[in-house]
């Protein structure tokens, strides 16, 4: 079982609230120039029913993925897909360029200088997003939460709204295969689930972190396996991806945390009670090899990306992620009986 998550910050003060504001202003202002830097493939906006879920993701190169990420999330009943190509060269763009029920965009700039695509995404929430509820995922994450079997997005925001919750916070759950990465195969339009059928269970730790008040979830497999001599290098697996959107917030890093710094106390991690799901990170596919050596030629997807050069020379080594403490996945129930999520009641 996971330990629950620190309690809430007490308030920022006044100096503190004002620095958040400001800082909140600079990223809408980042999304707004960003919006220069895209250009529309595929614009289906027009035809978004005025209700339901809108799903927002930046990609590149995920045709192996895609398919099945759009199903799953159509079977959730996804309302429409709006989506950022950052340089695909695989067909991905061309796949969803055909979408009817998805919107695309396309952008050379660098990944790394839109702050990791939420410039992108941030300007395309406030176009498209406000007072919507939005999905905001990467191409590798799948939604689970108790009861989606016969409860799909619609059904899960309504609960939210009822409850007067904003926001659905969820833990970024590493699947790995067992055996060297890479044995396996994974067809387009495949379930990544049967390929990666395995998990850590734990532990995971949750802390608070300031001035933002936002949650700090870190452990799993990618720390026993890549960073167990330097914990706190591993990655934040805490997201909070389904918003009631308003054009006056923005990510800060990733889906991990947000401004105002309220909707930061939406999740509180692993053990935690306000109503959670989990996201079924998929990045251990077979390609993660071949990826991982072009990753590290990109430098593209860290802060510092140097710092990781060690993390994607372990990954080409094809290590067996697996071991004697690895948990098969077999389904939500299943996660929310551990204490990864919440149990919800419809």
């Amino acid at each position: 079982m996971a330990k629950p998550a620190a309690p809430d910050l007490p308030p920022l003060g006044l100096t503190g609230a004002y620095r958040m504001r400001w800082k909140r202003r600079r990223m809408l202002w980042r999304a707004l120039r960003a919006r220069r830097q895209m250009q529309k493939v595929a614009d289906r906006t027009r035809q978004i029913p005025g209700t339901g879920v809108l799903v927002f993701a930046v990609l590149r190169n995920e045709i192996t993925r895609l398919p099945y990420f759009l199903k799953h999330y159509r079977q959730l009943g996804a309302a429409h897909f709006l989506m950022v190509d950052n340089g695909s060269d695989d067909g991905s763009a061309e796949l969803l360029a055909d979408q009817p029920d998805v919107s695309l965009w396309r952008t050379e700039a660098g990944y790394r200088d839109s702050r990791f695509g939420l410039d992108w995404l941030g300007w395309l929430l406030i176009r498209h997003g406000h007072g919507r509820w939005c999905l905001t995922v990467d191409a590798d994450e799948l939604l689970v939460y108790s009861g989606m079997e016969t409860h799909g997005l619609d059904d899960l925001t309504s609960m939210l709204e009822q409850r007067g919750r904003a926001g659905f916070g969820a833990l970024m759950l590493d699947l790995y295969p067992k055996g060297p990465l890479g044995a396996q195969a994974c067809a387009p339009g495949q379930d990544p689930s049967e390929v990666l059928q395995w998990f850590d269970a734990g532990p995971y730790r949750a802390v608070r972190q300031p001035p933002q008040g936002n949650l700090w979830v870190q452990g799993g497999m990618r720390e026993r396996v890549f960073f167990q001599d330097q914990p706190k290098r591993s990655p934040t697996l805490n997201k909070l991806p389904l918003v009631r959107w308003n054009r006056r917030y923005a990510y800060i890093n990733s889906t991990h945390s947000m401004l105002p710094p309220r909707m930061n106390a939406l999740y509180s991690g692993p053990g935690g009670t306000e109503p959670s799901g989990v996201l079924l990170h998929t990045k251990f596919l077979p390609e993660i090899v071949s990826k991982s050596a072009t990753e590290k030629q990109r430098q593209q997807h860290f802060h510092m990306p140097q710092q990781f050069d060690g993390y994607y020379d372990r990954i080409t080594d094809a290590p067996d992620l697996w071991h004697e403490g690895s948990v098969r996945y077999r389904g939500p129930d299943q996660l929310a009986e551990l204490g990864l999520m919440t149990p919800l009641a419809w």
